[in-house]
């Protein structure tokens, strides 16, 4: 697509945010022709810096107070990921009657290629990561973009040519498609997450849903075979479903390690890095990307034989003076924190809590009650948490720091300390991956015995 051909070209917009996505939005939009404004309420140095740059590329740029106080009637304002509605700079925007899109939607409108779209409450990152790796392996020039980190807007204007796009997505994203249509939707779980911001878990199910809502009889979906989430008469695509429980799903669990398709073999995850049931369903997700897309099952087999899971996912960090540690900052939701405490064996210390997210914790109550001797809680929730656990012992403390001096002393030699918050950070750190360097940090900063370290190695049971 040239400047001269795309529906941008002359246009108004304004880029609302300028964090990673709407630094690339607003350089995409420039490179296409059309006359940007980009607006932050913010005014931090990183912010400010951003700000200059876009300047000097010929870009407008409205921060603090001012951001909200913008005057002219864009044709179409690009949101960034996160900012709700509500917002000042988007209530501005909106009352002018400027329809709004996301930086999502944007950069599929100028995209020339086919896209896989993963959505779920947990598995998002891994699931891209394991895709995108073994499409790679089949010989598909693929790209991960979207909630993973690269915004697809920032692949786009890096001059490269892809043959698949991969893309990560969150509900925020998809609450703002309009025409976003995957070749390939991919849908892994879904349990209680975001209820700061949906009214309810009927809410952000709908808002996931949109993954599917412009695919058509062409099209795939990916999907577990055993879901309830999922009404599917109302998928218009060709179904493949995975499951680690059914062996009549199209992909399917054999045993506890062993992938089947079609009644062939496609991988002994025992020749990998990869272990738990959550995993071979992230790996069958991955496999079944790339059969929709015809890529070749042995050559991405192959690709991942030596993969290791992102950070913060039930990592095991040491193991010192008898105990071992483990970290799973990136457990932001119950399901999350559910697997994590199924993967240990042998006597269970858990670090747990965070921000209000608007949801209950007594859900998994009985398991931690099966489970767990003692409960470390922090952050906004752990009040509400210690309440809904009763009465397994909870001790409730200010900070990380506390909390693993205590799991520290309260533990016995054997014991397993796992940190897996089953809810967001942004009541204490930046984000899940600061929450888990912190965690690392306290671990193997602390003088002890036996430190055997993996850096970044995941936890198998």
């Amino acid at each position: 697509m040239t400047a001269d051909s795309n529906p941008y070209t002359g246009k108004k917009v304004v880029v609302l945010g300028l964090g990673r996505s709407g630094l690339a939005a607003a350089r995409l939009l420039k490179q296409y022709g059309a006359g940007v404004t980009a607006c932050d309420s913010g005014e931090s140095p990183v912010l400010m810096e951003r700000a200059e740059l876009l300047r000097k590329e010929g870009i407008r740029v409205l921060t603090g107070t001012d951001a909200a106080r913008d005057s002219i009637v864009h044709d179409i304002a690009i949101l960034s990921p996160g900012i709700e509605e509500t917002a000042s700079i988007v209530v501005n925007v909106l009352s002018k009657g400027t329809p709004l899109i996301g930086e999502l939607e944007l950069a599929f409108t100028l995209s020339p290629y086919p896209v896989v779209a993963i959505t779920g409450t947990n598995g998002k990152t891994t699931t891209t990561e394991l895709t995108t790796l073994m499409l790679r392996g089949a010989g598909l020039r693929a790209a991960s973009c979207g909630n993973i980190g690269t915004p697809m807007s920032e692949l786009l204007e890096g001059g490269l040519t892809w043959d698949v796009l991969v893309a990560e997505v969150s509900s925020f994203q998809l609450e703002t498609i309009r025409t976003f249509h995957p070749k390939v939707s991919v849908w892994l779980n879904l349990s209680p997450n975001h209820l700061d911001r949906y009214p309810s878990l009927h809410e952000y199910r709908e808002a996931k849903l949109r993954i599917f809502e412009n695919q058509g009889a062409d099209d795939w979906a990916v999907i577990p075979r055993d879901t309830k989430d999922l009404d599917l008469s109302k998928i218009k695509s060709r179904k493949l479903s995975f499951s680690v429980s059914d062996e009549t799903a199209d992909l399917s669990l054999h045993g506890d390690l062993k992938i089947h398709y079609a009644g062939k073999e496609l991988l002994d995850l025992s020749k990998t890095r990869l272990r738990g049931p959550h995993n071979a369903a992230n790996v069958m997700a991955a496999f079944a990307s790339g059969i929709a897309l015809g890529a070749d099952t042995n050559r991405m087999a192959e690709a991942i034989r030596d993969y290791t899971p992102p950070p913060h996912r039930c990592e095991f960090i040491a193991e010192r003076d008898g105990l071992r540690w483990i970290n799973d900052s990136k457990a932001t939701t119950l399901d999350a924190m559910e697997q994590a405490i199924r993967s240990v064996q042998g006597p269970l210390i858990l670090i747990a809590g965070g921000k209000d997210k608007g949801f209950e914790f007594s859900p998994i109550a009985p398991l931690i009650r099966d489970r767990v001797s003692v409960a470390v809680l922090i952050g906004e929730m752990r009040h509400r948490i210690a309440r809904d656990w009763a009465p397994v012992r909870c001790l409730e403390t200010e900070s990380l720091e506390e909390a693993v001096q205590i799991a520290r002393k309260e533990a016995k030699p054997g014991t397993t300390i796992l940190f897996s918050p089953g809810t967001s950070s942004f009541d204490m750190f930046r984000d899940y991956v600061e929450r888990g360097e912190t965690f690392r940090r306290l671990v193997t900063e602390a003088p002890g015995k036996g430190v055997s370290l993996t850096n970044g190695a995941t936890h198998n049971p």
